[in-house]
């Protein structure tokens, strides 16, 4: 290296020799996976996280997601590469950042993008020369523009550091999708916008010695916009199943042997399918980052707001089914105790993150009903964003089966006895198609939902 070589040009340096230092806050779902491909890469890692239960079980290499497995945190706290810390003012020793913390909606489904401002915060103040900063946490178009580079800029106390020249900016949406075993972080293509077009190679340069692929796009606003149209395809079409199992529910038609028929079309169709509602942190919160933001231009978004209304009415529904399926067995709502099978939002994994189940669970308790849960991931609950339930996971034995009135299928854990469920329920409402082996076996005991 010389004198004379440019910022970005030293940058771009140690970034191919893998002599830069790699900074991620958040270590969740998003940010632990990327620390840990970031280090798989030949990086010096730094994990950044408040939460210092993530920094203690890091230290003692022991997992916090579940889903991972134990390798990742093993991998990561036996390497001189990498140490994990709650301390932000040591933000200005990573050459890039990545930051991927939460971006939740307030009660009014308003963007709540404080974690994403406090952070570039904490960045500007340690913010130096030379500092490649990256937003992975999903939100509306122009939030790394108009909200993240306005926070970092106004809190540096170095004033004279001009993006695209001293430093640089860039947005990159994550694609984690917990549980999934056939891809992973590398293998996951990676799209990149920067402010500028040095933001967008360097960004470009770092995902590119991580991940597989890496798909450079003209802005930050065409990465957040992308993201969002993901998300929103899958709202929409789940919307679409969701709609129309209601219908063939009345006309005595099986919404998921309808879908398997259109599946058999090679071409023009993609199946989706319905559930009890929606889970996650992206399909039941990112769509309306986009309808809120449209709002600002005076666009409307009906399409997505159909689509979230239906989605959302989805627990009162099952709620529905499952009273209408008590009555054929001559028993009340009110006092019968139900089994909630599943509380995680997805099978196989303890992510509990806006579930149905939730819901569910309160909804049904309001009825008088008498509610538990089983799920073997999640042994008993922890405060959500909205729920408090302060529940224990009941074991399935044939004795605790046969003693509810109704279990509810609302995960479909491959954990789960489905054959001991089978041979012991009482009465079973299905929204994840789980029982279909068996539908023979439980005839009228079985309902769809």
């Amino acid at each position: 290296m010389t004198a004379t070589e440019s910022t970005e040009q030293r940058l771009a340096h140690a970034l191919k020799t893998r002599d830069a230092i790699i900074g991620v806050v958040g270590l969740g779902y998003v940010g632990l996976p990327l620390a840990h491909a970031a280090h798989a890469a030949g990086f010096r890692v730094i994990g950044f996280d408040v939460d210092q239960a993530k920094i203690d079980h890091l230290a003692a290499g022991r997992t916090y997601l579940d889903h991972l497995g134990d390798s990742i945190v093993q991998d990561l706290s036996a390497s001189d590469r990498f140490r994990a810390t709650s301390d932000l003012s040591e933000l200005s020793e990573p050459d890039v950042i990545s930051v991927c913390v939460p971006t939740p909606i307030g009660a009014h489904r308003e963007p709540d993008l404080r974690y994403v401002v406090d952070t570039a915060k904490a960045i500007g103040r340690a913010l130096r020369r030379g500092q490649l900063l990256v937003l992975e946490s999903t939100t509306y178009p122009g939030t790394t523009r108009d909200d993240f580079l306005p926070a970092l800029q106004g809190a540096s106390p170095s004033g004279d550091l001009e993006p695209g020249r001293d430093f640089f900016v860039a947005y990159s949406p994550e694609r984690e999708d917990p549980g999934r075993k056939s891809h992973s972080t590398r293998t996951i293509p990676k799209t990149v916008g920067g402010l500028d077009e040095a933001s967008t190679e360097l960004a470009q340069l770092f995902y590119s010695a991580c991940v597989e692929q890496v798909h450079p796009v003209s802005s930050p606003e065409v990465a957040e916009a992308g993201k969002l149209l993901e998300n929103i395809f899958r709202s929409v079409n789940i919307a679409l199943v969701n709609e129309m199992k209601t219908v063939f529910a009345e006309m005595g038609i099986d919404i998921w042997e309808v879908i398997d028929a259109a599946a058999s079309k090679p071409f023009g169709f993609m199946p989706f399918y319905p559930g009890p509602g929606l889970g996650g942190h992206c399909i039941p919160i990112d769509p309306f980052y986009l309808t809120w933001k449209a709002k600002e231009i005076g666009r409307p978004t009906r399409f997505i707001e159909l689509a979230g209304e239906i989605n959302t009415e989805m627990p009162a529904y099952v709620v529905h089914r499952s009273i209408l399926a008590l009555n054929e067995s001559r028993r009340a709502i009110a006092g019968a105790r139900v089994l909630i099978l599943g509380l995680a939002y997805k099978p196989n994994v303890n992510d509990t993150r806006e579930s149905p189940a939730f819901e569910l669970i309160e909804r049904f308790s309001e009825l008088g009903a008498d509610v538990e849960y089983s799920d073997p991931f999640i042994p008993e609950t922890v405060p959500v964003r909205k729920h408090d339930l302060r529940m224990k996971s009941v074991e399935l034995t044939p004795e605790s089966v046969a003693s509810f009135d109704l279990i509810v299928v609302v995960t479909n854990h491959d954990a789960f006895d489905y054959d001991l469920i089978a041979a012991h329920a009482q009465k079973i409402v299905d929204t994840r198609n789980a029982m279909r082996p068996y539908r023979d076996q439980l005839g009228g005991r079985l309902v769809l939902a």
